[in-house]
């Protein structure tokens, strides 16, 4: 399968980053996405069955925006909304599947979005052990 061959390269491309210890690499939500903002990643790599939801949230004392990226056992944690200091309620102003996001935001960051399953070892691999989501 043509598909698998080429998940198993950019996979095997961004694994190979990691082992040369290149610093060209981030997984994890946070580190991606601070990373695309700088205009850092090339290629974004995301699994196609990416769990977490982007919140636009907005406090109700101070107006404030913030942006969270929940996954279900995180959203089911009311923490989540409220303000850490003030204990305000954090109003959702949108929620939308990080994958949307990405498919409909990628561009602007000047990287090409790559999905990837986990039906192949190196899927498998990348999902389990870096989250499901990174860049090169």
């Amino acid at each position: 399968n043509v598909k698998f061959i080429q998940e198993k390269r950019l996979i095997g491309k961004y694994f190979e980053e990691i082992s040369q210890d290149t610093g060209k690499y981030v997984f994890g939500v946070d580190d991606t996405l601070k990373a695309m903002e700088m205009g850092a990643v090339e290629i974004l790599i995301v699994w196609e069955n990416l769990e977490i939801n982007r919140y636009v949230l907005k406090n109700s004392m101070t107006s404030e925006i913030i942006i969270k990226h929940l996954n279900k056992e995180q959203e089911a944690n009311q923490d989540n909304f409220r303000d850490a200091d003030s204990s305000a309620e954090l109003e959702v102003d949108e929620k939308v599947l990080l994958l949307e996001w990405f498919a409909n935001e990628y561009k602007r960051f000047g990287c090409t979005l790559e999905f990837v399953t986990n039906k192949s070892q190196e899927g498998s691999q990348f999902c389990r052990g870096f989250g499901g989501i990174g860049g090169i």
